[in-house]
């Protein structure tokens, strides 16, 4: 199997519990002081969440006449997510076409296929790279494993999207300035003792040591991600060994007493504050890509109550991101999936009441339906409308994976928003976008 390696350009020196979406943390959650110069681009992908799901989170924890942070991003544009091969985006055919914006086959990372990407008839660099060639740093988070498709396609570029030794060598090798996320086995060797368990790499690499060598701090919870010192300038964060989610169905994690989020762990939130507080020491400025991906994954296990917590914290991080380009006005913030993870929909009628269990299915179609706590148990309750009714719901599934994302909108707030979010953007569109703001003079 062939792996294209990553041209490296050298390398520049430059926060709890699960909250409810609210500006007035948001905006004490903003990173330190104000930056001066270079253009910046803070990219949220809460992966697989379409408007629909954004709804039932703006019923479920602020009131349908009440916003999300995601409601304050003012400028939108609705989004096209088709690969060159399939009208559905996969997590990794996705991604790339947003680093590199060239629609690719769907089974991609980081290439077209199994061959590099042209764009204009020239070799493809992501936006990682073309960031890093203009001088400003670069910031990989995600909840999930830190070489998960979504982001790892920025710093890498392989053939085969599991093969996660290949993927995070070559991310570690790029030498971003803060990577975050879950993950630790695939950093040591197999057999080698970690925070979180043994290591499985096969070639006996040991990418922590690599990394400490290199000149990274390295933290694996969040009481440690919150007492690095403000000076740090390379950060690596491991919080779980896999991701920091444990996704399963509802009825399974009852069943089996686990938490929805490794308990240890910093929210998407807290790592991109602590993020932004390291990359915004570069007056060039900088790229932070950051994933939500349990609103992906507990869609896909049709799972309401978890994909609805990952919503709650892609907010709060969209309110961090949001807080800090109100006090940084050269910062672009935008957000969009790239598919939309089985097809949530709000389903509140007269006949649902607040004191009998969902009916397992749809009466007219057949669709399964969700309650608070999976299958056959009591509705949601949203938070009081504007008249003060607190009204009940139920999820309704279109399926168990990915639909294509015509339900997705981009949004966007910060410099050039209002420029070049608008109408209708396709995922080579948001490419150009944060293309557009980093390479801006």
């Amino acid at each position: 199997m062939k792996h294209f390696k990553i041209v490296v350009v050298a390398a520049i020196g430059a926060g709890l519990a699960m909250l409810v979406s609210s500006s007035a943390r948001s905006a004490a959650a903003a990173g330190d002081g104000e930056m001066a110069g270079g253009t910046s681009v803070i990219f949220i992908h809460p992966d697989g969440a379409g408007a629909n799901a954004w709804g039932a989170a703006r019923a479920l924890y602020v009131g349908p006449d009440s916003d999300l942070n995601w409601d304050r991003l003012e400028n939108i544009a609705l989004y096209r997510g088709h690969m060159s091969d399939a009208l559905t985006a996969t997590s990794n055919g996705g991604a790339t076409t947003h680093a590199y914006g060239a629609r690719v086959k769907a089974k991609s990372f980081g290439l077209d296929g199994d061959v590099p990407i042209k764009r204009d008839g020239a070799p493809g660099e992501s936006l990682a790279t073309l960031a890093r060639g203009v001088g400003k740093s670069v910031g990989i988070v995600s909840s999930a494993v830190v070489y998960d498709a979504g982001t790892g396609v920025f710093l890498a570029r392989v053939t085969e999207r599991k093969n996660y030794d290949e993927i995070a060598s070559q991310m570690l090798a790029f030498g971003p300035e803060v990577l975050l996320g879950g993950g630790e086995e695939h950093f040591l060797p197999e057999g080698v003792q970690g925070r979180f368990g043994a290591g499985v790499r096969k070639d006996g690499r040991n990418l922590v040591e690599e990394a400490r060598r290199a000149g990274y701090v390295v933290v694996y919870t969040r009481e440690e991600l919150m007492r690095v010192e403000s000076g740090t300038t390379k950060l690596l964060g491991l919080f779980a060994a896999g991701s920091t989610f444990l996704d399963d169905s509802e009825e399974k994690k009852a069943a089996d007493k686990t938490p929805y989020y490794v308990e240890t762990a910093p929210t998407i939130g807290e790592m991109v504050e602590a993020s932004l507080k390291v990359l915004s020491r570069n007056p060039s400025g900088f790229l932070l890509v950051a994933e939500e991906e349990g609103s992906d994954n507990y869609a896909g296990k049709n799972n309401t109550k978890g994909a609805l917590m990952a919503l709650q914290r892609a907010d709060e991080a969209l309110g961090v991101g949001r807080a800090f380009t109100q006090k940084n006005p050269r910062t672009l913030l935008i957000t969009c999936a790239d598919s939309d993870c089985g097809g949530m929909q709000v389903v509140s009628d007269d006949g649902l009441d607040a004191d009998s269990p969902v009916p397992a299915r749809d009466s007219e179609n057949g669709a399964p339906l969700d309650g608070r706590d999976g299958t056959g148990t009591l509705p949601f309750m949203a938070k009081p409308d504007a008249r003060g009714r607190s009204l009940p719901f139920a999820i309704a599934w279109a399926r168990g994976g990915d639909v294509s994302g015509n339900a997705v909108l981009v949004r966007a707030t910060g410099y050039r928003a209002s420029d070049l979010v608008k109408g209708t953007l396709d995922n080579v569109g948001v490419h150009r976008v944060m293309r557009e703001v980093l390479l801006s003079p």
